[in-house]
């Protein structure tokens, strides 16, 4: 059969992704990133330790975030980020930083951070007010703490979970609890959620509508901040990082509408 007419493969950009090696969430990733962009995943070696900083300082070694970048450049990608909220702030500003320049000796260039993804992306938002969830334990929610106010960032409120383990696993539900303790009588601009490990994507416009304030997680920021070093932009309805129009808040959602996730 002759399928000259097809035309086809059509062309796709490389976008590279460094993930630690619990990373669960490939699908939430892709779930931002337009059709003429592919991800091309790799994650770090396996170490025989639960969230914590020591994790956090293990995963984001130089030798070992170069390594990883190493085994992407087969595949040209555009741009590589590291793909960890807790390994890339660990060190503060200037880990950050470092951690940047490691990639770019690597081969990355550009290269982008989860950590300092958000800072850009609360700089888009003219955002220096924030409040917190995340997953963490109190010691490394405490780092993300110290990060942003090395930025000039005001922690306005925060909730943490306490988990060392099976991040991905937690509920919508749990997210959008935590949401509404860190946020409530504060005077927060903008809501963070933490960690690449955990779900969000769903749960972002639904929280933005009853909040009425942004709410931007790791994973959207990682993906946001990478593709607009592509020249692209991120996928997300009703999200108001991605889309200005969404910064015009609706009425709140009925409440049979919220039926599900909270």
């Amino acid at each position: 059969m002759d399928v000259t007419f097809l035309g086809g493969p059509r062309g796709q950009r490389g976008l590279g992704v460094v993930a630690p090696f619990d990373f669960a969430l490939d699908r939430e990733l892709w779930r931002w990133v337009p059709d003429d962009v592919s991800l091309h995943l790799t994650r770090t070696p396996y170490v025989p330790v639960e969230v914590s900083l020591d994790l956090a300082r293990r995963v984001s070694e130089h030798e070992t975030l170069g390594d990883a970048v190493r085994t992407l450049i087969a595949v040209a990608p555009e741009a590589v980020a590291y793909a960890c909220t807790s390994g890339s702030f660990v060190a503060g500003i200037a880990g950050e930083r470092a951690l940047c320049e490691a990639m770019t000796r690597a081969g990355a260039t550009p290269a982008v951070t989860t950590s300092g993804a958000l800072l850009e992306a609360l700089a888009e938002l003219g955002a220096h007010r924030v409040a917190l969830v995340t997953p963490y334990t109190e010691s490394v929610t405490h780092a993300l703490r110290e990060y942003l106010g090395q930025a000039g960032v005001t922690v306005t409120g925060c909730a943490f979970m306490g988990l060392t383990r099976h991040i991905w696993k937690v509920p919508y539900r749990d997210v959008a609890d935590m949401a509404r303790q860190a946020v409530s009588a504060t005077a927060a601009e903008v809501l963070f959620i933490s960690c690449t490990n955990l779900p969000t994507y769903d749960v972002i416009p639904q929280l933005e509508a009853e909040l009425r304030i942004p709410v931007i997680s790791a994973n959207q920021v990682t993906m946001w901040a990478a593709l607009r070093r592509l020249g692209t932009r991120a996928v997300g309805p009703y999200q108001a990082l991605l889309d200005e129009g969404a910064r015009n808040w609706p009425p709140a959602l009925p409440e049979e509408q919220q039926e599900g996730w909270t």
